[in-house]
């Protein structure tokens, strides 16, 4: 059996991300070798100019298309629809990419703001989804980031996105401490 040949066969096949250990059963190996037969598989995609490449995705791999052959693609295909992530949703984005899982109602919290229409939107392209249920009266719904965001923000895994700068932060209270004065005298 050649194993690089049956990877790539089982990542094109499917489409979507596959797990590391299901990859591993399929050909036989242990999932740390499995992990470097993927990892040189990735190096070559690089160094032999290819149109795809295999992305990590958490304890994932895919196939996809190079972004620098998107142009080419477009050409040929019908142009896919773009999402526009307004202000709005990248604030409630980036609330739930560092807080989750995390209920609307804390979204709200840390915006100040009804957020309900912000995180339907970002349901809908697939970038947040319900990862379960709060144990408190009610049992608010927990929601978290998908593969999808992973994707599109050209991460590995949530351990991947860039840490707040300590010194920002303090310069983010502050900011909000400001504007709860100002709310107060108004």
């Amino acid at each position: 059996m050649k194993i690089e040949a049956t990877i790539e066969a089982i990542l094109f096949t499917m489409g979507e991300s596959v797990e590391l250990k299901k990859i591993a059963v399929a050909i036989g190996h242990d999932e740390e070798t499995t992990r470097k037969i993927i990892h040189n598989m990735m190096d070559k995609y690089k160094t032999e100019d290819r149109g795809i490449q295999i992305i990590e995705l958490e304890d994932s791999f895919q196939m996809s298309t190079k972004p620098e052959m998107y142009e080419a693609l477009i050409r040929i295909a019908k142009q896919p629809r773009k999402y526009v992530l307004t202000d709005v949703l990248l604030e409630t984005l980036s609330i739930i990419a560092y807080k989750q899982p995390v209920t609307r109602l804390d979204i709200e919290k840390i915006r100040g703001v009804k957020s309900d229409h912000a995180v339907n939107k970002l349901i809908e392209y697939n970038l947040v989804c319900e990862v379960g249920r709060l144990d408190a009266p009610g049992r608010p719904i927990l929601f978290g980031t998908t593969e999808d965001f992973l994707r599109a923000f050209g991460v590995h895994s949530i351990e991947d996105l860039p840490s707040v700068n300590p010194e920002q932060m303090e310069d983010f209270k502050a900011q909000a401490e400001e504007e709860a004065q100002l709310k107060l005298e108004v």
